[in-house]
């Protein structure tokens, strides 16, 4: 008989804090990779799942998941991904399926082409934007009052 009622096994409570990874969507099975801090890779980057980079990166990515540029990241690529999350430096163009989040203290010079853009104040974008659904096969929108 435990004390106080309580099972001895029971797993403890939830953390009090919460990391910045805890807040990013998950899918069972996904890899995360991390090019940390004082990293610096050059080449061309394919990857499933998220991948998170906080250091330096010259080339290409390519991914139909979540790439994440940390802040204090400098990134100088063509970026092709589902989703992509910039709160450091890119210059290059990027291509979002699905959403692309400037953060403050982000900085992009480059094109812009996504469905969705989310981009808090503060954040310095030298470029141009196209806003369609890249991938989904669709052309444009049929004019007003008429039916698809």
């Amino acid at each position: 008989m435990a004390l106080l009622g309580g099972k001895k096994d029971e797993a403890p409570s939830k953390p009090l804090f919460k990391r910045e990874e805890d807040f990013v969507s998950t899918r069972p099975g996904e890899v995360h990779t991390l090019l940390g801090k004082g990293s610096e890779f050059e080449g061309k980057l394919t990857f499933e799942g998220q991948v998170r980079i906080d250091g330096k990166f010259n080339g290409q990515i390519v991914t139909k998941d979540v790439l994440v540029i940390g802040d204090g990241a400098r990134v100088q690529a063509e970026i092709q991904a589902g989703t992509v999350i910039i709160n450091g430096t890119v210059e290059g163009n990027v291509r979002a399926t699905q959403l692309i989040e400037l953060k403050q203290p982000g900085r992009v010079k480059g094109n812009l082409e996504t469905p969705s853009l989310s981009m808090d104040r503060g954040v310095i974008f030298e470029g141009s934007l196209k806003m369609e659904n890249i991938g989904k096969g669709g052309g444009n929108p049929p004019p007003p009052g008429e039916k698809k």
